[in-house]
């Protein structure tokens, strides 16, 4: 009888070996295509006019802290297009004063209507029929470029047949767990997207610094695929749109727009739920390459607890697993975080990754059985 739960208690020992090889090809394979890329320095080229996309619902208070700084943009021609989506506080008035002083800001207002209720996507659509320019640079009210050379950094990545370009979007520092976690969740969100864009296989960019031709927007009939879910403006676009050969990146930090993370549980649960019910719409190819690493880090965390409350007799063949893997994660997590200034995050990853596989499974779970809608 020992000798069968000895042998049982090496099976799953193996077992977990098994998911850190997995695990290990991810961070060095995948991750560490990231981590350890060398950014190319900018292209030197005609600065092409931009057309820079802003969806505002209520966004009073952050048009007034954060659209001054887009209109001041250290660019020869842009124009800054604000669909104002059916507002009723004071986005209006503030829009149209600011308009006085800043003759490239465009206006689009959209009326709600209670028999046709309206989600971002359609709002985000009007403005890209408005922007009199092809290359489309967009970001959220809530964010504030890193510098007046925001335009000028992602605009350079449209270089041969690029006509997609993913930037970065942190959150700022603040006090508390959920703002911590917040931040390292943005980060391993960068990690994945940039990772997989520089294997020739993007599936995903965040709407709050995202880049891409109206020609590719037409070529794939705007959001007609998925407009019925109401997420989606911009990874299941991306996933759509993007081949092995037209995504480029951007990670200079002057490129980053910042913005505030929801200040409570209630809100921040709210925005992860509507965020995770868009994976299940992925190409095949990205769901079975997401699948993998989530599948491995689920049996990996249950293994390794199995292993350790079953038999005393292999910890110390469980401890080495554990810390193998956390030494690559920490390495390879360290340079990724250096590029997109976060290396204050890497001390919590023992912590925050078991939190990752907890918000993982419940999050996603929640969001295969979440009903889609398209209004904001």
């Amino acid at each position: 009888m020992l000798e069968a739960i000895g042998i049982i208690d090496f099976i799953m020992a193996g077992a977990l070996f098994l998911m850190l090889l997995v695990q290990l090809y991810y961070y060095w394979g995948v991750f560490g295509k990231f981590a350890f890329y060398k950014p190319q320095a900018p292209i030197k080229q005609k600065q092409e006019p931009v057309s820079v996309i802003i969806a505002a619902r209520n966004e009073f208070e952050n048009l007034q802290k954060n659209l001054p700084a887009i209109l001041t943009q250290d660019y020869p021609e842009y124009e800054v297009v604000v669909v104002n989506h059916c507002s009723w506080d004071n986005s209006q008035q503030y829009l149209e004063e600011l308009q006085q002083t800043y003759k490239q800001l465009k206006i689009s207002q959209l009326i709600e209507q209670e028999k046709y209720p309206t989600g971002k996507k359609f709002a985000l659509t009007i403005g890209i029929k408005a922007a009199k320019y092809d290359q489309l640079i967009f970001t959220d009210a809530d964010c504030a470029p890193a510098s007046n050379q925001w335009l000028a950094l992602m605009q350079s990545r449209f270089t041969g047949n690029k006509e997609i370009i993913l930037g970065y979007s942190p959150y700022y520092k603040k006090g508390g767990m959920l703002n911590l976690f917040d931040r390292f969740e943005t980060f391993l969100t960068g990690l994945f997207y940039f990772s997989f864009a520089l294997a020739g296989n993007a599936f995903m960019g965040v709407g709050r610094n995202l880049a891409y031709r109206k020609e590719v927007f037409f070529r794939h009939k705007g959001f007609a695929s998925h407009q019925h879910i109401m997420s989606g403006d911009d990874d299941l676009f991306i996933n759509e749109a993007a081949t092995p050969y037209n995504v480029a990146i951007e990670c200079n930090p002057e490129s980053f727009t910042w913005s505030e993370g929801k200040p409570t549980f209630e809100k921040w649960s709210r925005q992860k739920s509507r965020h995770m019910t868009t994976g299940k719409h992925y190409k095949p190819q990205h769901k079975r390459s997401l699948g993998v690493y989530y599948a491995s880090l689920f049996l990996f965390y249950g293994l390794l607890a199995a292993c350790l409350l079953v038999n005393i007799t292999t910890w110390p063949i469980v401890a080495g697993i554990y810390f193998l893997r956390l030494l690559s994660q920490v390495i390879v997590y360290y340079n990724a975080a250096v590029k997109l200034k976060c290396t204050s995050l890497v001390w919590s990853v023992p912590f925050n990754d078991i939190l990752f596989v907890l918000f993982t499974l419940f999050y996603g779970t929640k969001g295969l059985f979440t009903r889609n809608t398209k209004n904001w």
